[in-house]
């Protein structure tokens, strides 16, 4: 991240700068392509300016009456915020969700507080008994007789600079069944509802435990009739109990599982009798591995999501996150491959093993360095 060199770049990493976004570099309008189909911003393979400039549209466009978005992290420097305060400026109704409870960035985050509420952005604080760690965000524009909405939902957060270090993908999407479901999240956590009501959107701590609950019975249920099954996710902790023991029900009736684990994790993976079907393994390298996907078999419909919460008890029980479903066949065919990248590592992966060892995944095959593969995938849009 910020290691001195002392002159010797022979033992630094090759630079890797973003790759062209193969529909967003180029598009005259950024509403304007969302409108037609979702996009995925691969980051940092691609630029998050992409989001900066779809905010800067959005700040400039007389069409757009307002903006609301959630700030966990946010760079010093932020073009998000100072965007959203041009925004505010050209008399679009802005609204900032800040959790100022986020740790390590307390100081940061009030500091923008004060310039946001100086500039007219009206400006939530933190709720009592919950973080809002969700990195959401919805624009409001008038187009003939009726108001479109045009979301993002993504894993990371809104910070320029840790985009540059951290994996994370983000969706910007104008389908009414997502848009609608995060009018409902906003409202909530203006207080204007006391709890959201959404149809596609997984939202803690209100449905996405029971959500995921579902789909793993779901895939039990296929496992035991003898029908095809299957669980792969990619996570940065795995810690909570209930979740867990979900799991190991799920692979005493058959269900097989590949879960991609940064951090923390509290499941033994193969253990007879308990988790026989389960796979973990851990990837690390130049990049900090920070998305979250969960994949579920579903008879064939391959159901997805991409979402901001780890599956530990604070973020499931305890902090406002959400996990938005892909159903852009192009989006999900993106993700579908990095997943399949990442499971086929043999360079920088390891086995996180029931006894607390973690050896590197090694094979025949040819040499397989995921974030390398990936990024040539990216290349190739």
């Amino acid at each position: 991240m910020g290691f001195p060199r002392f002159g010797r770049d022979d033992l630094s990493y090759p630079d890797w700068p973003p790759i062209p976004h193969p529909t967003l570099e180029t598009a005259p309008s950024i509403l304007e392509l969302v409108r037609g189909a979702d996009q995925v911003i691969h980051t940092p393979y691609q630029s998050f300016n992409h989001f900066v400039r779809f905010l800067d549209e959005a700040a400039e466009d007389p069409d757009v009456t307002a903006i609301s978005l959630t700030v966990y992290r946010v760079a010093r420097d932020s073009a998000v915020l100072s965007t959203l305060i041009k925004a505010a400026e050209n008399g679009k109704k802005i609204t900032v969700f800040m959790e100022v409870q986020a740790r390590f960035d307390e100081e940061s985050n009030l500091y923008w507080a004060e310039r946001l509420e100086a500039a007219g952005v009206r400006t939530l604080y933190s709720m009592r008994g919950l973080k809002v760690h969700a990195k959401i965000c919805l624009v409001a524009r008038n187009e003939g007789a009726s108001v479109r909405h045009y979301g993002y939902v993504g894993t990371g957060n809104f910070n320029e600079k840790t985009a540059e270090i951290y994996t994370d993908h983000g969706i910007l999407t104008a389908d009414e069944r997502i848009t609608a479901d995060l009018e409902q999240v906003f409202m909530f956590l203006a207080g204007e509802i006391e709890e959201p009501e959404t149809q596609h959107l997984l939202v803690a701590p209100f449905t996405l435990r029971k959500g995921l609950k579902r789909l793993i019975k779901d895939e039990a249920k296929a496992a035991k009739q003898g029908l095809p099954s299957g669980i792969t996710l990619k996570l940065n902790a795995l810690e909570d109990t209930k979740m867990i023991q979900a799991l190991y029900d799920a692979s005493g009736d058959g269900v097989p599982m590949e879960i991609i684990l940064r951090g923390i994790c509290r499941l033994l993976q193969g253990v007879p009798g308990q988790s026989e079907t389960i796979s973990v393994r851990s990837i690390i390298d130049r990049y900090l591995e920070h998305p979250r996907i969960y994949r579920f078999h579903s008879g064939g419909e391959d159901r997805m999501y991409l979402a901001s919460a780890n599956w530990m008890k604070r973020n499931l029980s305890r902090r406002v996150e959400v996990a938005i479903p892909v159903y852009d066949p192009e989006v999900k065919r993106q993700l579908a491959k990095l997943i399949d990248i990442q499971l086929a590592d043999n360079q920088k992966a390891r086995s996180i093993k029931a006894d607390g060892t973690n050896p590197y995944l090694r094979n025949d095959k040819a040499p397989l360095r995921a974030q390398a593969v990936f990024r040539d995938f990216v290349a190739d849009l």
